[in-house]
């Protein structure tokens, strides 16, 4: 902010700004509008149409097909050049149509906040958009109102303000119009209401003083603008990947010419062999690939409540390792709910007698002495209201029939309220406040004095509520015509216990992920007792952190910390930034959650951030990857089961892609060195084409495999070319190699030169061979063979279009002949030879994956590692599938 404004007086403040009680003039509120500009975050801004378009094509991958698209071009390959830059392009538009969506979805949501506020203009009460606040307006504060901008109290009538967005802080802020001293940190300027927070209670009036990018939101969006921009462990794999290949052709190039040349080879047909092994080296449908699995993704998480912004976001979710998540709404409802009852000598939690008149007068108290309803209100009243409602009480029949004549009201120091009816005044507030003036109690058998053993009894059944993590109220009434101090001499009538309930689906779905070895965090600004409490009914048991206890930690005690501690109590945002740090510090792959603005750098650094679309602010939605529409922690679960079967599925097609790559690059190198171009640069472009096209974008739509959230978590420094993926695609491309190699010197036979039909039949071959290989490859991974009718239909289709090349006029464009009966049949026998090649490869990959995701040990030394210490909060397999 550009200047403290907390420890000055009204006076004081209404001078700086220029402005007065009765606020602006009409003409002076536009003069400043103009010259100060529109009360706006501009980060809340989000790429514009420019951005995402060329963010499709800056990958390691896309380059080098630019590349070759370039060299072909320089060799008068216009048909090779022509197919790969449709390809880029392709790749482009299917990337740039789901991000852009995703922009404009979250733009969507930008504008469901409040868009109007508010203000004393000329005099009198006016509603201008929230665009239009400037420095000096008056604004109007009532119950449900956002507030659109800092601003000074200059009234207050029991007015609370929601701070959580902005501090963390759970409990809403009671504001007073007093002077506070300069050091007073943010979370307790109580004179103060700040821009993204919410009136719960109450009504006030407060001047702005500062607006737009000036506000405290503003700072931190300014500073969440400087913070860099994390890498997915998906994109740091392709890029790496493109690298890897771009550097292989060049060098496969710079050897071949110079060996082909010293074999009396033309200059011309070794420029064309490099040029054919340069394309067959590329997977020019990868990028492509990858694309449409991610907007199916995208798509399919859209449906189960998750608006992705990025599409590379949605793969990096498979490999999470930790979740760090918000309590409230996010593992719990979001809103308080009355959980039990205590009446003399009785708790109640399921059910009680309609004739005893007990709990009745308890709710009918709780109703009444309360400014809420059951929509609307401070969260703990709104709770009085429902729970009334739920037993059959019409709250508003029961306030039209007991209209309030008087009211005190509930303030911090008093930690009460009461209001006056004709018949009772009736008084909640903490319990020993109320016990303090009660000197009566309301038994089964009518109104007696309070002894002390009924106070003692009371005492004790408010602490066994609050070990419970209950917020505890005490309720009492007095007869109006009792006289003296309307809150003194009360008849105690009972306890409510309160609590924001975990939502049902939390715990499988917290069972889930901690058996998917996934260790999940819960960050939450309540008390010790309701952290804990939350955790064990969601099954998170831990010891407890608090903030002030991990500000006492300096980084390094903090990084040992939080592999053991999964609970952290009166932990405030800027707590969860140095847990993500700690974590990432460990090599941990972060998921953080978070709604509020302070949330926003946390959300920007997490290796995935992941905001709330119902509570959450516009600056934390923009600095997330993903965005909860349900705000639930189960919806998370299954972001990650979706980010887990879509790198299965980028692994499968990966696999099937390079391998098919590694045959073409060694059959063309091989045959080469016989003197022979086997498969031209137009060939090997239409066996990718054909083979990397529907086939595999088919295998984007493979649903999850059984065991996908039983696995360890993988390991984003380790590249997607793993040990597994290596031997598959080695295993399988050798075989295919070895057998097509064969196809060629039995067709050839003896023959010095490759005539159409030697093309046609090793062309041919490739593709026969490429489509039994895609099953061979879905059964590695664990996916059953015959699962996929779109991988039916994708191979049955591209099988025809190549039979278009072969018996139809375009045959004269590829260089091949129609083939006879008999050389399908020598085809077919030849895959008969290479089948059990590639099975056996296939088996062996999908053993050792197997035993490397049920094997804890990942230190290496015959111990558990941290994985193996967690075993206590992971469920076995029978117990999540009698789940």
């Amino acid at each position: 902010m550009n200047m403290t404004w907390h420890n000055r007086s009204t006076d004081v403040v209404f001078d700086d700004v220029d402005s007065d009680a009765d606020g602006l003039s009409t003409d002076e509120a536009a003069r400043r509008l103009e010259e100060g500009g529109a009360n706006e975050i501009t980060s809340e801004e989000g790429r514009d149409a420019l951005e995402v378009l060329v963010s499709q094509f800056t990958s390691g991958l896309v380059l080098v097909l630019m590349g070759a698209a370039i060299l072909s071009i320089t060799v008068g390959h216009v048909v090779d050049a022509v197919l790969i830059t449709i390809i880029l392009l392709a790749n482009g538009v299917f990337g740039f149509v789901q991000e852009y969506r995703a922009e404009q979805s979250l733009e969507a949501l930008r504008k469901l906040t409040a868009p109007s506020v508010t203000v004393y203009r000329d005099g009198t009460r006016q509603e201008v958009d929230i665009m239009e606040i400037v420095p000096g307006d008056v604004l109007v504060l009532e119950q449900g109102d956002a507030v659109p901008a800092d601003s000074r109290i200059v009234e207050s009538i029991s007015l609370q303000i929601d701070e959580a967005p902005l501090t963390g802080e759970s409990v809403p802020v009671e504001k007073s119009t007093e002077v506070l001293d300069s050091e007073t940190p943010l979370a307790e300027r109580e004179n103060m209401v700040y821009r993204g927070t919410t009136v719960t209670r109450g009504r006030g009036e407060a001047v702005v003083v500062e607006a737009g990018m000036a506000t405290e939101m503003g700072t931190i969006a300014t500073e969440l603008a400087a913070a860099e921009t994390r890498q997915t462990p998906l994109q740091r794999d392709l890029d790496r990947l493109g690298r890897r290949i771009g550097v292989g052709v060049l060098v496969l190039s710079a050897l071949v010419v110079p060996l082909l040349m010293l074999r009396d080879t033309a200059l011309l047909s070794a420029a064309l062999t490099a040029i054919s092994l340069a394309v067959a080296a590329i997977p020019e449908g990868l990028p492509a690939v990858v694309t449409l699995t991610l907007a199916l993704g995208v798509q399919q998480m859209a449906d189960e409540n998750a608006l992705v912004r990025t599409l590379p976001a949605v793969e990096s979710l498979g490999s999470v390792e930790v979740v760090c998540t918000d309590k409230t709404g996010t593992l719990t409802e979001g809103r308080m709910h009355v959980d039990r009852f205590w009446v003399h000598d009785e708790v109640i939690e399921d059910g009680f007698d309609p004739a005893d008149d007990r709990v009745g007068t308890l709710l009918r108290i709780g109703a009444l002495c309360n400014d809420a309803d059951d929509e609307r209100g401070e969260p703990t009243e709104q709770a009085l209201c429902q729970a009334a409602i739920e037993v059959g009480i019409d709250v508003d029949a029961l306030r039209n029939d007991t209209p309030r004549k008087d009211e005190v009201p509930f303030s911090s120091d008093r930690k009460r309220m009461a209001t006056v009816h004709t018949d009772r005044i009736r008084v909640k507030g903490a319990p020993e406040v109320v016990l303090e003036r009660s000197t009566r109690v309301l038994t089964a058998s009518g109104v007696e004095d309070l002894d002390d053993t009924t106070r003692t009894q009371i005492r004790e059944q408010v602490e066994t509520f609050a070990d419970d993590a209950l917020r505890v109220l005490g309720f009492a009434f007095k007869p109006t015509d009792d006289g003296g101090d309307p809150e003194e001499n009360l008849v105690f009538v009972g306890l409510q216990g309160l609590i924001d309930p975990a939502r049902t689906e939390v715990a499988d779905a917290i069972a889930e992920t901690h058996a998917a070895g996934i260790d999940v965090k819960m960050i939450t600004g309540d008390n010790r007792h309701t952290a804990r409490a939350i955790g064990r009914d969601i099954g998170i048991e831990s010891d407890v952190l608090t903030g002030p206890e991990l500000d006492a930690m300096d980084d390094a005690e903090l990084r040992d910390c939080v592999e053991e501690v999964d609970i952290y109590a009166r932990a405030t945002p800027s707590h969860k930034v140095r847990i993500l740090r700690a974590l990432q510090d460990d090599g941990r792959t972060v998921a953080m959650t978070g709604d509020g603005v302070n949330d926003a750098p946390a959300l920007k650094n997490a290796d995935v951030g992941i905001a709330m679309g119902v509570r959450g602010a516009d600056v934390a939605k923009q600095a997330s990857d993903i965005i909860l529409l349900d705000d639930n922690y189960a919806t998370i679960k299954n972001a990650i089961r979706r980010g887990r079967t879509i790198f299965d599925n980028i692994w499968k097609f990966v696999a099937y892609l390079l391998s098919a790559n590694l045959a073409e690059v060694l059959l063309v190198f091989v045959a080469s060195l016989f003197g022979y171009l086997i498969l031209p640069a137009v060939q090997l472009l239409w066996i990718n084409l054909l083979t990397d096209g529907l086939p595999a974008l088919a295998l984007g739509a493979d649903s999850a495999s059984d065991d996908v959230m039983r696995r360890e978590p993988r390991e984003s420094t380790g590249g997607i070319i793993d040990r597994p993926m290596a031997t598959l695609i080695g295993g399988v491309g050798l075989t295919t190699t070895v057998v097509l190699l064969g196809v060629m010197f039995l067709t050839l036979d003896g023959a010095s030169t490759v005539t159409p039909y030697v093309m046609s039949m090793v062309f041919t071959g490739f593709v026969v061979f490429e489509f039994a290989k895609l099953y061979v490859v879905r059964w590695s991974r664990g996916t059953s063979p015959l699962t996929n009718r779109w991988l039916a239909g994708a191979v049955l289709a591209s099988f025809v279009l190549h039979l278009s090349v072969l018996y139809t006029p375009l045959n004269q464009y590829f260089g091949t002949v129609p083939l006879g009966i008999g050389d399908w049949g020598r085809l077919l026998t030849a895959l008969a030879v290479a089948f059990p090649g590639f099975l056996g490869t296939a088996w062996y990959v999908r053993q050792s994956t197997r035993e490397h995701w049920s094997t804890p040990d990942r230190d290496g030394d015959g111990s558990l590692g941290r994985e193996g210490d967690e075993q206590s909060k992971r469920v076995s397999e029978e117990e999540l599938d009698a789940r």
